[in-house]
């Protein structure tokens, strides 16, 4: 069965749109349905199209009303001090005080007085900093930083044991949305090996999708690589990028993107602008669920290419960017890491 995505679209926003306010999360949550039906098309009998897109629908709005209840208890509680509990608020905290407890115990005595502080008295930040002998902007900076930990630690609190040291590493460079640890931490491969980390790790990766300036393409068929590929050139555009070198880029994320279609059916491609000390650049991070690549090194090898499009393929798109990292698992996955430097971009 071929999903007609164009007669399917209006469709899914009229029951998402009824049902949540906000339009972001509800275009997001048409994304994610349309997603879902294309992945099960195949499966889905003539004439339920229209039905199982709009039950999928919403399946999706009633889990993300069950984890918005959710996250009102304990596990963010120090996130947003100050909503007003509800008795479902109570009946959650109750039962999740022993996890939000051995979370805590992974914290030292300052660290938790510094959180009970500003998160639960309602502490300044500036009467704290003067108190501690800083400034009000370290002092949000640590507490960032500490509400990043404790909503890794809560997760973690909930489960047995993770089988190694390195899923707090990773789970935590995810819940403080820090790019450079999660490369360090080699956090994507890890996601693909691990499963524990793959089933605990989701409600961080919402959050470190919450990110500003960047773009998300949902990737499932042909259309959405012009779609990618635009976004990428727009990006570089704003970042003072030259013609040539936009035209370099969007070439090298048609072909990760049309891979995604070819190989997996369904991924996301995520394009952010970035910056070191010296440069301006755009980031692509290209992620899916499918097959994985068995032999990565004869994937990224000069000359070979199993896509018929612009015949690059993954060895023809690490030659045009600057830098490229390729994190992959037979049966779990792909991601894909991909910068490119302006040339002219020294500030």
């Amino acid at each position: 069965m071929s999903v007609d995505v164009d007669s399917l679209l209006p469709i899914l926003r009229r029951v998402v749109g009824a049902r949540v306010s906000n339009h972001a999360d509800a275009e997001d949550l048409v994304q994610e349905a349309l997603a879902r039906v294309l992945q099960h098309q195949d499966r889905i009998e003539d004439g339920m199209l229209e039905p199982y897109a709009i039950s999928t629908a919403r399946n999706l709005v009633a889990t993300m009303r069950r984890d918005d209840a959710r996250q009102r208890g304990n596990r963010h509680r120090l996130h947003e001090p100050g909503d007003t509990a509800t008795p479902d608020d109570h009946l959650l905290a109750g039962e999740d005080q022993e996890a939000m407890t051995r979370a805590l115990q992974e914290f030292t005595e300052d660290e938790r007085a510094l959180l009970v502080a500003h998160e639960a008295e309602g502490r300044s930040l500036a009467s704290l900093a003067r108190e501690r002998g800083t400034t009000a902007g370290a002092l949000a900076a640590r507490i960032h930083r500490l509400r990043a930990r404790l909503r890794a630690e809560y997760l973690l609190a909930l489960e047995d044991d993770p089988p190694t040291d390195r899923c707090r590493t990773v789970l935590i460079a995810f819940s403080i949305r820090d790019r450079r640890r999660q490369r360090e931490a080699d956090a994507e491969m890890h996601l693909l090996e691990c499963d524990f980390c793959t089933r605990v790790s989701p409600p961080l990766l919402e959050l470190d999708e919450q990110r500003a300036g960047e773009i998300r393409i949902a990737v499932s068929a042909d259309p959405h690589i012009v779609t990618a590929r635009q976004a990428a050139r727009n990006v570089a555009a704003e970042a003072g990028f030259p013609s040539t070198e936009l035209t370099v880029l969007a070439t090298a994320v048609s072909e990760i993107a049309r891979n995604i279609v070819r190989f997996a059916g369904v991924g996301e491609i995520i394009v952010e602008q970035v910056e070191d000390s010296h440069r301006r650049g755009v980031r692509i991070v290209a992620r899916d669920a499918g097959p994985g690549i068995v032999d990565l090194e004869r994937a990224t090898q000069d000359g070979y290419s199993t896509c018929k499009g612009l015949g690059l393929g993954l060895p023809g798109a690490k030659r045009l960017m600057d830098e490229f990292e390729v994190a992959t698992k037979p049966g779990r996955g792909t991601t894909v890491t991909m910068t490119k430097w302006h040339t002219g971009g020294r500030r």
